[in-house]
């Protein structure tokens, strides 16, 4: 599965999006052709623009994009903002999965994050576990039911946020309230790749949302990739759960 990472298309203004977005698609749609046995591909959209964004989602799928990829930002701007919600209807529309990867947040710079890399061990996380929660309590899963969301690294910091979730929606003022369901059953509801870096993570992970919602991933070829911890993590739980993240899971989610 590839994928366009950071900072994806999401600069130089409307042309220049645009067309970095179809060179992308079209580049990774032609290795799938030389390579149809190995390859499949997420498309990359200019999401600031979203009547070319929903142009361009057409003309991937029909060169064979089998899901979308969207950073957890887009220059600043919430998944959630209502400018995106042509995109997001096409998407649902389709039943798309929709893989979400971090980029540095806002205010990265303002939070000191350039030393130690701390952008991308800290701010990554905070990205993604930000953009998530958005969805689950603007109730985005409710308004988009078909969607598919797989959020990178293991859901950043989403399942060691459950308890603080599920007292959160307790408290929360009835008149507030924008989801149907409990916070938990949202993060049941999407799924994850099993990018930890460490096999406590991921069993916790596995613990709070089930094997079913887990996928495998290397985060190749970034230089943190971690393809030989990924096999080793995986190859250390009980077989079915193993069999399930390297391959089932993602052969029924992409429909393979």
């Amino acid at each position: 599965m590839v994928s366009l990472t950071c900072p994806n298309v999401y600069w130089g203004g409307e042309e220049v999006s645009v067309q970095a977005a179809r060179e992308a698609n079209d580049n990774v749609a032609d290795a799938q052709s030389r390579y149809p046995d190995r390859i499949r591909w997420f498309a990359s959209l200019p999401w600031e623009y979203p009547q070319r964004a929903v142009e361009e989602l057409e003309r991937s799928c029909a060169k064979g994009a089998v899901g979308v990829m969207v950073l957890a930002n887009v220059a600043g701007r919430s998944l959630t903002d209502p400018m995106f919600a042509p995109i997001w209807q096409a998407i649902d529309d389709r039943k798309l999965p929709v893989l979400v990867h971090p980029t540095d947040p806002p205010g990265v710079d303002l939070m000191d994050m350039s030393k130690f890399d701390l952008s991308w061990s800290v701010g990554f996380m905070f990205d993604t576990t930000l953009a998530i929660t958005r969805m689950i309590f603007e109730g985005f899963f409710d308004q988009y039911p078909h969607l598919k969301v797989i959020a990178s690294h293991g859901g950043g910091t989403l399942p060691y946020l459950v308890g603080r979730f599920e007292k959160g929606d307790e408290v929360e003022l009835a008149s507030r309230r924008q989801m149907k369901r409990k916070p938990t059953d949202y993060l049941r509801h999407i799924y994850y790749d099993s990018i930890t870096y460490d096999l406590r993570p991921l069993k916790y992970l596995i613990e709070v949302v089930g094997h079913e919602h887990v996928m495998f991933g290397t985060d190749w070829p970034h230089w943190v990739h971690d393809t030989k911890g990924a096999f080793a993590n995986t190859a250390a739980l009980p077989e079915a759960q193993m069999n399930a993240i390297r391959s089932r899971n993602a052969e029924r989610v992409f429909g393979f």
